[in-house]
């Protein structure tokens, strides 16, 4: 098989029927008082329309199901022809008042939204990792141990990332970083800034105006209380096992990430639902037999490496048809830029690659770009 033919299989974004046009603007009516609304300009992009993104702009980097994306795969083969390639290089969009990626330490703080009677009981193991009693899978410290662990045991992962940049010296529609430009950092001794069980009832189909609310709550409970605290910080809002945040069960995707302006600055925040009640459609076996819980970590390395080259969307890095760094490295399953276990110093987690502008290719391992 050839890599073109390859890449229509793989990839899971391209240019289609349905077009966005240059400064639509999507509203977060926020129903929590420390949140207010925001608008998003998008690039001039054309979407799959079989994508769970049409229709819902506030859908930043959503990761399809694999069965939607098998949709989303046929309809490229169709319409794109059988030599189409990914549609990179990246270019940066120009940031808002020159903030487009996550130029310092990345912070990651997670949120299990949720009553006890939704997660059931916490308790605390040895490594300070809250478990929970209905999370059966263990995707708790699971997820814990992978954002703790990025940036530890010489991981490089977390290299690709680091080639994006911002900042005055960042040229709007530049697909190359100068020397002087700021990068995302590379997340020395781990990401994870903080774990919050508020215990909060989350209603069964969260809108995202709730979860955009919650990243609010969260951010005044971490005393996160300006715009300088959450600069470089990402709020993942992780829901209890039966929920159905966004209506993510029927609605053909797995994760999403987004921001919010409030009171205290902009927020970036990814919509994380319980993947494994879905199981394969999630990624459930995508690298490991069986694999219970890949997915979680998959998906949600999928949406914090986007919110790192793309931070408050669409105004970071993107691709011609309006991709981000992992939308157009979905679900590969072999050859270059396939699925794969990563190690750091908190364990091994499944783990998909993301697009890199200088390789021209999907990495799940990249140099760490100074």
């Amino acid at each position: 098989m050839s890599r073109g033919v390859n890449m229509i299989r793989k990839f899971f974004v391209v240019a289609a029927a349905v077009t966005i046009p240059l400064g639509t603007v999507a509203l977060v009516n926020s129903t929590a008082a420390d949140a207010v609304s925001s608008s998003r300009p998008t690039a001039g992009i054309t979407v799959n329309p079989y994508s769970p993104a049409v229709g819902h702009a506030y859908r930043h980097g959503v990761v399809p199901t694999r069965e939607q994306w098998a949709k989303m795969s046929a309809y490229t083969a169709v319409h794109s022809g059988a030599t189409a390639n990914p549609t990179g290089p990246f270019a940066y969009q120009g940031g808002i008042s020159g903030e487009g990626v996550t130029s310092g330490q990345p912070k990651v703080y997670l949120v299990f939204w949720g009553s006890v009677k939704q997660w059931g009981t916490k308790s605390v193991d040895g490594n300070g990792n809250y478990h929970f009693s209905k999370d059966t899978d263990g995707a708790a410290p699971y997820i814990q141990q992978l954002f703790k662990g990025l940036g530890t045991g010489g991981e490089q992962w977390s290299g690709t990332m680091t080639q994006y940049c911002d900042g005055s010296s960042a040229s709007t529609g530049s697909t190359t970083c100068s020397s002087s430009a700021f990068h995302v950092g590379y997340p020395t001794n781990g990401t994870l800034a903080g774990v919050w069980f508020p215990g909060g009832f989350e209603y069964g189909s969260a809108t995202q105006a709730q979860i955009a609310g919650e990243a609010a709550k969260a951010a005044k409970h971490f005393g996160n209380l300006t715009a300088a605290s959450n600069r470089y910080v990402q709020y993942d809002i992780l829901s209890a096992p039966g929920l159905d945040p966004d209506r993510y069960k029927t609605n053909g995707f797995c994760a999403w990430h987004d921001w919010t302006s409030s009171t205290y600055g902009n927020l970036a925040y990814t919509n994380m639902p319980y993947l494994m009640d879905v199981g394969y459609s999630c990624g459930a076996g995508a690298v490991n037999s069986p694999g219970t819980i890949d997915g979680y970590s998959i998906v949600a390395g999928h949406e914090y490496a986007e919110t790192l080259t793309d931070q408050f969307p669409s105004n970071g890095w993107l691709d011609t048809a309006g991709n981000e760094n992992g939308d157009i490295c979905a679900w590969i399953s072999s050859g270059q830029g396939a699925a794969a276990n990563v190690s750091t110093g908190t364990g091994s987690f499944a783990m998909q690659s993301t697009w890199s502008n200088d390789t021209n290719e999907c990495d799940i391992s990249h140099v760490i770009v100074p």
